[in-house]
């Protein structure tokens, strides 16, 4: 990322998002006033193909984000209504992700500024995240933000375009990555989070006693893998026939529950922090990722905001899970603060929004698996 002059908006920029086991392409338009227009979005699912193997496969994914990412990019072109002579600048996810399909999108991206002599923006898939909500409604920085979703858990204060300082992350698992383990665990199909709320309707969450790690301690920390584990031996002592299926319901209810409290527990924290850092100014909390769909934990996210005095944002359905249009507006908005990349940008599978924080207080050391952030 270097420094260049600056491109003063309008800016329309073309999106490419390929991170993980969505093929995205996005053209967004920024406004003079900063405002985001979306002028397409387009994504293509890779869920049938995963789906015998309950999670994604790397070797698959790249290859299929080969397959159909120029298809991709002419379609987001065409409902647009544009050509690449319409486009400003060309944005590209450069991490953190699946290196070998982030490595799809991002070269994809760097020949196509090659050939058409356009600006480059590697984006940090989190900070198309931590943007999302933007997409839907003006809400201006500075913001706390919730990022959460299968690969990220984690709290950070957002001042302003890629100024985001970390308060807390998973010491272990991801809260998207629990949901999904504990559906498999369950049998429901992939991807697991949404399959698990559906089943959650109706059911008893009272029924079953889970974990709740580091509830009530200090920091703004979460731990997921108790709960995963606990959950997922639950599932096991469960009656396989019709006689379970209620068993089934509570036990997704109870886990959908307990996630839920752990979430607001630790933003609960930060949103204290936040505060008491900030007298005076406004209190805007956004959540955003894929978590962000589920219905139990908006609903916690929102009580929390009304009860601590913040307002509550959350991207639309659409943009909260991975897609393209997040990836170009955070490019826009690095472009019109003077930021741009050259082509030799390299594909990241680690990249910390908070890199100070990450090196001199990581959440996972050299050698352990862990969340992507």
């Amino acid at each position: 990322m270097t420094r260049a002059p600056l491109i003063v908006p309008p800016i329309v920029v073309l999106g490419i998002e390929t991170s993980c086991d969505e093929t995205a392409a996005a053209v967004v338009r920024l406004s003079e006033e900063g405002k985001a227009e979306v002028r397409s979005s387009v994504v293509a699912s890779q869920i049938a193909d995963h789906a015998p193997f309950g999670g994604v496969v790397p070797e698959i994914a790249a290859r299929a984000h080969v397959e159909v990412i120029d298809a991709i990019v002419a379609r987001a072109l065409a409902e647009a209504g544009l050509g690449l002579d319409g486009i400003d600048a060309v944005a590209a996810t450069a991490g953190p992700g699946l290196v070998g399909g982030v490595m799809v999108g991002l070269s994809f991206g760097k020949a196509l500024a090659l050939a058409r002599d356009l600006p480059l923006v590697a984006v940090n898939h989190l900070e198309g995240h931590a943007v999302s909500a933007r997409l839907g409604a003006d809400i201006a920085y500075p913001f706390l933000l919730l990022l959460v979703s299968g690969g990220h858990c984690q709290l950070l204060a957002v001042e302003g375009v890629g100024a985001c300082t970390r308060l807390g992350s998973t010491i272990d698992d991801a809260a998207g990555e629990a949901f999904d383990k504990i559906a498999k665990s369950l049998g429901l199909p992939y991807p697991g989070g949404p399959a698990l709320e559906k089943l959650a309707e109706g059911g008893d969450p009272a029924r079953f006693a889970l974990p709740r790690s580091l509830l009530g301690r200090d920091g703004c920390d979460f731990s997921f893998s108790g709960l995963k584990t606990a959950a997922a031996r639950a599932a096991e002592r469960l009656d396989p026939g019709p006689t379970g299926e209620v068993d089934r319901r509570d036990l997704a209810a109870a886990v959908q529950a307990a996630i839920a409290r752990q979430l607001a527990d630790r933003t609960v924290r930060a949103m204290r922090a936040y505060a008491a850092a900030r007298p005076g100014q406004a209190r805007r909390f956004v959540v955003a990722g894929g978590v962000a769909a589920n219905g139990a934990v908006r609903r916690a996210l929102a009580d929390l905001c009304a009860a601590e005095g913040f307002s509550f944002h959350a991207p639309p359905l659409a943009y909260c899970t991975d897609n393209a249009a997040m990836i170009a507006l955070a490019g826009a908005e690095r472009l019109a603060a003077g930021f741009q990349d050259g082509l030799d940008a390299v594909a990241r599978p680690r990249w910390p929004l908070d890199e100070a924080a990450a090196r001199l207080n990581p959440t996972h050391l050299a050698g352990r698996k862990g969340a992507k952030a």
